[in-house]
């Protein structure tokens, strides 16, 4: 069978991974997960009303770019989350979850060529689709590494010119996945005074900004009206699979400039996936509602400090700003993986595994990445498992 050339050398998904390093081996014990960032807290006990009184809408194509109700209410979430007023209609569209988003934004706007072969940013460790995009583009995908020593965010403005001339997007989460750590307003002004300069898109994966030990992570959207930026240069996405512990409803959206989103609809109406009419409506409202997100955010928060309780004197430990995630050093993240697994029935993922070699290596092969998702006692037992074998 013939795959794509550019397909052809793909590294295996890191859950395809983890089960060929762990599912061979016995546990050690109650299987506890904590690798994927699949949040276990409860969804809003309304979520389910709001699908049934709207069910009627199954029996109808959805709104290709976003219901009117959805769109409003996320421009309305903007607003009071960044202090940034966007036009419902014009810069927002709603996604079938962010990762469609991160992937078909790329196919919509990377251009064929840029002074040669176009260049996606990427930071290293990554979230998978931000490769996997600039690949189905034919893009050379450059990895910045995100280390302790620039705070886990990669530092753009080290690129050579010769590669920023060349640069079409520059991939960025904030708050990191995996590291946990927080864009400053500052880091986000840097990146889009750099962007306007060497002509590329900013694309931002705000997808953790409402899980936060302390302060709200300030966001791009509030950066561009800071610089004056053009707006259409930048692509913010979010979604409520964190926010709002509802990774099944698969609601997201991306805000940009008004050609942007034109450019980004008119790709959808050939390919995209909408999300069910029901479920649009329903979106609206948990939008809408703030009290869920604040207790869940005391969840998070409780298991951060039992976090700090437990491994707080371990070489090289950080409490994360954001997220919900631990990025833990450790002699060899495969080998602890496996040990942790056979030992004790934890499961956690190698952090080399979101990650590509480089110049220094794997930024990523000394950690692994441990997911706080569980309830508090599950993620007590398996930390203090982690720290009797680390």
């Amino acid at each position: 069978m013939y795959f794509p050339e550019r397909f052809s050398h793909l590294p295996a998904h890191p859950f395809v991974r983890l089960r060929a390093l762990l599912d061979h081996h016995q546990p050690g014990g109650d299987v506890l997960h904590m690798t994927i960032g699949e949040p276990a807290h409860a969804f809003p006990p309304m979520v389910m009303n709001l699908i049934s009184r709207h069910a009627v809408g199954f029996n109808c194509y959805p709104p290709n770019a976003g219901a009117p109700e959805l769109l409003n209410a996320i421009a309305d979430w903007v607003s009071r989350r960044y202090a940034v007023t966007l036009d419902a209609q014009s810069n927002l569209m709603a996604l079938n979850g962010t990762r469609e988003g991160l992937f078909n934004c790329c196919v919509a706007l990377c251009p064929e060529d840029k002074g040669g072969r176009p260049v996606v940013l990427v930071p290293n460790p990554f979230y998978p689709v931000y490769a996997i995009a600039a690949a189905a583009v034919g893009a050379e995908a450059v990895f910045l590494p995100a280390v302790r020593s620039n705070g886990y965010l990669p530092d753009y403005s080290a690129v050579s010119g010769s590669i920023l001339n060349r640069t079409a997007i520059a991939y960025i989460c904030s708050p990191s996945n995996p590291h946990g750590s927080v864009a400053t307003t500052d880091y986000w002004c840097n990146l889009l005074e750099l962007a306007e300069h060497y002509d590329f898109y900013v694309f931002a994966d705000e997808c953790y900004a409402e899980i936060y030990r302390n302060m709200p992570p300030p966001g791009v959207l509030h950066a561009v009206k800071r610089t004056g930026v053009d707006p259409d240069r930048v692509v913010a996405f979010h979604s409520l699979s964190k926010r709002s512990n509802l990774p099944g409803l698969r609601s997201g959206f991306a805000a940009s400039g008004s050609a942007t989103i034109t450019a980004l609809k008119q790709l959808r109406t050939y390919c995209g996936a909408p999300l069910p009419g029901p479920l649009q409506l329903a979106a609206a409202e948990i939008w809408a509602e703030e009290t869920h997100v604040e207790e869940n955010r005391i969840r998070y928060r409780e298991k951060f400090t039992i976090a700090g309780d437990i491994l707080g004197n371990v070489d090289g430990f950080r409490l994360p700003e954001a997220g919900f995630f631990l990025w833990l050093p450790v002699k060899d993240g495969e080998a602890t993986a496996l040990a942790l697994w056979q030992s004790s029935g934890v499961r956690v993922l190698p952090g080399s595994y979101f990650a590509r070699d480089g110049a220094g290596g794997n930024p990523g092969a000394g950690y692994i990445r441990v997911a706080l998702v569980a309830d508090r006692d599950d993620v007590a037992r398996g930390l203090a498992e982690i720290r009797h074998h680390i």
